[in-house]
């Protein structure tokens, strides 16, 4: 399986063999559990007191008062510490001790994120994604482009690659999200463009673009490349990216 290099100006420079991983079989139910387990993983335990609402000086009555055989306060006659009571203690409260990470083995990890790798380049997949772009799949740049230190540049080179369209679908889609999370640090939703892949440092000119995430290979994870667990996201490599991909041990 090969592929064609392009220059930031869109032309073909030459072609490269691809490594095996973009020959893996496409497994999205290990997809999912992969981009669930690294999810679960940013979960913050929360939970009560384990005393909330039960050091209270509430007894019952007892009989014969024509009332409810129910705790209540000793200075008053309101019901206390009972659940079903206005102002009782919460009936099934969050406990921190709840385990909140979810397990996937090894294995399933790395086979994950390899087929995550070669279901970017199914073309079915990626534009069921919702994603726009032009030529064949995979896309990748020249080493020059890891270089671009400004962020003009970086539009102008992804213009001639025929994926800049797709960072404009990200950008339009932003919208102020609907109920509480609007005051929860989480005012809008945006969707997913490129994920820009270079071989050694994050390319720092592509991070104000809208839906844009650029990492280095070795920061690669199924949630990046599948995000929401949907595989097939629109990727582009640069030719030392491809390169280095069997250097991991991913197998």
């Amino acid at each position: 399986m090969k592929a064609q290099v392009r220059t930031l100006t869109g032309e073909i420079a030459h072609e490269i063999d691809l490594p095996e991983i973009f020959n893996e079989e496409y497994r999205p139910d290990l997809i999912k559990r992969a981009v669930l387990a690294l999810q679960s993983t940013r979960f913050q335990p929360h939970g009560t007191n384990p005393y909330a609402g039960i050091r209270t000086s509430a007894e019952s009555w007892g009989s014969g008062r024509g009332v409810a055989q129910v705790p209540r306060l000793k200075n008053g006659s309101r019901v206390a510490r009972v659940p079903q009571a206005t102002g009782g203690r919460a009936a099934h409260p969050p406990k921190v001790a709840k385990i909140l990470v979810k397990d996937i083995n090894r294995k399933e990890k790395r086979k994950a994120l390899r087929s995550a790798v070669a279901a970017s380049t199914y073309q079915d997949l990626v534009r069921g994604r919702g994603h726009l772009f032009e030529g064949e799949l995979p896309l990748v740049f020249e080493d020059r482009f890891e270089e671009v230190t400004r962020t003009g540049d970086v539009i102008s080179a992804l213009s001639a690659l025929g994926v800049y369209a797709d960072v404009e679908r990200a950008k339009n889609s932003r919208k102020v999200r609907a109920g509480r999370g609007t005051m929860r640090g989480r005012r809008y939703k945006q969707r997913k463009s490129i994920l820009i892949v270079t071989g050694s440092e994050p390319l720092r000119a592509a991070r104000n673009l809208a839906g844009v995430d650029a990492v280095a290979v070795n920061q690669l994870n199924t949630e990046l490349l599948a995000p929401g667990t949907q595989a097939g996201r629109l990727t582009v490599w640069t030719e030392s990216a491809i390169r280095r991909l069997e250097e991991f041990s991913w197998y």
